[in-house]
């Protein structure tokens, strides 16, 4: 038996939007963690939550995309290699202003794309990421009701 630690990590990704259609990763890492995500991953030293979020969706998905909301905390735990890990993941709304994506080969994500939010439903692994991304699309429909989703990137850059 190993210590019965419970080691703290954190972790921050995005519920990232374009469109109305939601940014999903399918990762394949040596069959045994297979399936449909959202991205994420872990705050490095001296980072703020927003930062690493962002920066986790641009790494693994290629995506340049923008925070519109703080959505909430998800949070599991797995068995790490002597103790257990209790993972607090930070969820944010995020807007991108294009449908391209390109999955991070390096992280065994071998597929990334846009989807309908019922695809994206029943597509996604895990039951508090689903839970997270309907909390997150209500929030991106109340704002595009309240015209507060506009895609403010087009008018700027033309090129």
């Amino acid at each position: 038996m190993g210590g019965n630690f419970m080691i703290e990590a954190v972790s921050c990704g995005g519920v990232v939007i374009h469109r109305g259609k939601i940014l999903l990763l399918y990762k394949n890492y040596k069959h045994k963690y297979v399936g449909w995500v959202l991205p994420k991953g872990t705050v490095e030293e001296g980072e703020e939550y927003k930062e690493t979020a962002l920066r986790e969706v641009m790494e693994e998905t290629s995506v340049q995309a923008t925070i519109k909301k703080y959505i909430g905390k998800s949070q599991y735990t797995f068995q790490g290699f002597d103790d257990m890990v209790c993972k607090n993941v930070y969820w944010y709304l995020m807007q991108a202003n294009s449908f391209y994506c390109k999955p991070q080969k390096e992280e065994y994500f071998i597929d990334a794309g846009y989807y309908k939010f019922h695809e994206a439903y029943h597509l996604l692994k895990f039951n508090d990421e689903r839970y997270i991304m309907e909390k997150a699309y209500r929030e991106y429909l109340y704002l595009r009701k309240k015209q507060r989703w506009t895609n403010k990137s087009n008018m700027i850059n033309k090129d």
